[in-house]
């Protein structure tokens, strides 16, 4: 295995000297012509430089051409090299050293699409810094990033890049996480949030206790795995190299054909049918054939990763291509993840603030999960609920809460303690507006004393601002069913559902009801994705066609389980994967039926003996790079 610096030193060395094989042999066909017109093609000086040319320029083709011919594996290369050890045999010096040039040529372009290809993702080694300052005791010091260890703190100034991931344990600022996250708007960063190494720190002075190592951050993950995802064979890319494999054989037969069965049979010219023979070698190479799918699938990948869409797999690029449905988790996918007050309905003749204040004062001492809903709510409003006095306070489980605040006991709970408590129970018209809350999906809360309500609240998992637009994004598409799948109570699930806009809603559902609905959606559609947050949705995620985590750059489990992880958590990726998706399938079709049909085209040439090896290996390369031109266009499908 090469180490990494190695690898990345490889990487840069630039164009023109890692293919300089390439300009000498050329300088040599050129020798080789000029000596051709001046002494004639058949002078010892033109065939010397021809001779030179081919061996320079297809020294390493004819060593695994030679190796793989005597170990009968029949490639590419084994083709080449049969045509043009043919060419010099019967003479053509100057086609056979075009041929090697001209095939030269070819995987130097090959060579340089997938270069530019993978430049978004090496781009990507560059991002985190190598050193950065970090406080040990009351020192400081200036360490390389592989010295750095957890614990350590991190001092960022404005306009530095984050070295290491960590935790923020003082400063606050905006930073621009658009490489990790494809966010284009910075984000507002203060104690104790999450940062990441390879982000940019826009104004504030940070400082940042780290938490992983150099291999482990974030930025190196998704280095790795979409390195990884790069290489994986794609289900078009097996099909073509399994094609690949008995094509060659059947071509090297018909070019023997060609070669012997005229001048055997019906009487033609051994020079002639053994030059369209060879030709047929040269043109029969599946050279456009083997590059066809690799450079789609790179170019989509280093596209989406990107823009912030980690894809592990060319089999999950393609799989995600042909989704028929798509499965979305509510809470945290859908939704925000985090209860809100969504309605204050203070009572006439009460203080609205004053009931407000009260309330959060007394959700202050209590466990329940919306409390934090409420003290958020007061908290915006800017009410000093924390200068109150609770007295008495008393939870009263499965109800509500209750405490004195100023000598009057106030009372906070479910609509059912207020039936309880108070003399005639709650009021009509407030059972009708509490029941009205209640169908919209919403939690209500009341507010009061044992003689009478101050206010209602409603508290919701508030939906995401684009979950609406991106589901009418998916059916406008072609995707046939969005589903949402809860384990809410079906008031909630319809109310959230209506309001997104899905097709189709499935309520009170446990991890085990969420699997059997997948499968049962797989019947139907063969391919679905599901949406999810990689962890509760684990097996749903796992029997999916293609398991879609939401906020990739924050949790390992995501980056782990998922088959495509959104960075950061933003639903509106969605559509761009699919439309990305789609796009590397329909070009990995085109590429495949482009250099089948070529190849067609040209053996057909050779039934009324019109196929020449200039015909043959122009073909040949002009096809390869229309297949890799063709590919690259995936570079141009953007995030809108």
């Amino acid at each position: 295995m090469v180490p990494e610096k190695q690898k990345v030193d490889e990487k840069k060395v630039p164009f023109v000297q890692k293919h300089s094989t390439v300009i000498v042999s050329f300088v040599f066909l050129l020798i080789g012509w000029f000596s051709g017109q001046m002494n004639g093609e058949e002078s010892i000086s033109s065939i010397l430089a021809y001779g030179a040319s081919i061996l320079i320029g297809g020294y390493r083709l004819f060593k695994t051409g030679i190796k793989n011919l005597i170990q009968l594996e029949f490639d590419m290369k084994t083709l080449m090299t049969i045509a043009v050890i043919g060419a010099a045999f019967i003479g053509e010096w100057g086609e056979g050293a075009t041929v090697v040039i001209l095939f030269a040529i070819s995987e130097a372009l090959e060579s340089y699409s997938m270069d530019k290809a993978r430049q978004s993702i090496r781009s990507l080694m560059d991002i985190a810094p190598k050193e950065a300052l970090i406080r040990r005791g009351n020192k400081e010091h200036t360490v390389e990033v592989e010295d750095i260890q957890i614990g350590d703190t991190l001092i960022v100034k404005p306009g530095q890049k984050i070295a290491m991931d960590g935790i923020v344990v003082k400063g606050l600022s905006a930073v621009n996480q658009a490489a990790i996250t494809g966010e284009s708007v910075p984000v507002a960063k203060s104690v104790n949030d999450e940062v990441f190494a390879g982000t940019l720190n826009e104004e504030g002075l940070l400082e940042v206790s780290v938490t992983k190592h150099v291999d482990d951050t974030t930025i190196a993950k998704i280095i790795h795995l979409v390195e990884e995802a790069q290489a994986e064979r794609a289900p078009s890319q097996a099909f073509v190299d399994r094609f690949a494999k008995y094509y060659t054989p059947i071509i090297m037969l018909v070019a023997l054909g060609v070669a012997v069965v005229p001048p055997l049979f019906f009487g033609g010219e051994w020079d002639k049918w053994i030059y369209q023979g060879l030709a047929a070698l040269v043109v029969g190479c599946p050279c456009a054939l083997i590059i066809s799918t690799p450079v789609a699938i790179v170019t989509a990948i280093g596209n989406a990763a990107r823009n912030g869409v980690l894809i592990k797999g060319g089999i999950h690029l393609e799989e995600m291509g042909a989704i028929k449905a798509v499965a979305f988790d509510k809470t945290g996918t859908l939704t925000e993840g985090f209860p809100v007050v969504t309605d204050y309905l203070p009572q006439q003749n009460t203080d609205a603030n004053e009931v407000l204040a009260i309330t959060a004062a007394l959700e202050k001492s209590s466990q329940h999960p919306l409390a934090s809903a409420i003290i958020k709510k007061a908290e915006q409003e800017k009410l000093p609920y924390q200068k109150l006095a609770i007295e008495d306070f008393t939870s009263l489980t499965g109800k509500g809460i209750k405490g004195k605040v100023n000598g009057i006991m106030y009372y906070v709970g479910s609509p059912n303690l207020f039936d309880d408590i108070l003399p005639n129970g709650i009021p009509l018209n407030s059972k009708t507006t509490i029941s009205d809350l209640q169908n919209n999906g919403k939690s209500v809360m009341v507010v009061g004393t044992d003689t009478d309500i101050a206010a209602l609240l409603a508290v919701a998992d508030e939906v995401r601002g684009n979950s609406k637009s991106v589901i009418q994004k998916l059916h406008s598409l072609g995707i046939q069913e969005t589903i949402m799948l809860t384990g809410d109570n079906k008031g909630t699930a319809k109310a959230i559902g209506n309001e997104v806009g899905v097709s189709n809603i499935k309520a009170e559902l446990l991890p085990q009801d969420k699997l059997a609905y997948i499968k049962e959606l797989r019947s139907k559609y063969e391919r679905v994705a599901m949406v999810g947050d990689g962890v509760n949705d684990a097996p749903a995620l796992a029997a999916s066609t293609v398991g879609i985590a939401m906020g990739g750059a924050g949790t390992d489990t995501a980056l782990e389980t998922a088959d495509i992880a959104l960075m950061a958590d933003d639903l509106s990726k969605l559509p761009f994967t699919l439309k990305l998706s789609r796009k590397a399938l329909n070009i990995i079709k085109q590429n495949i039926t482009f250099s089948l049909g070529i190849k067609l085209v040209a053996l057909l040439l050779v039934i009324p003996g019109w196929l020449t090896l200039w015909i043959a290996i122009f073909a040949d390369m002009g096809a390869t790079l229309i297949v890799t031109l063709n590919g690259l266009r995936l570079l141009r499908v953007k995030d809108k």
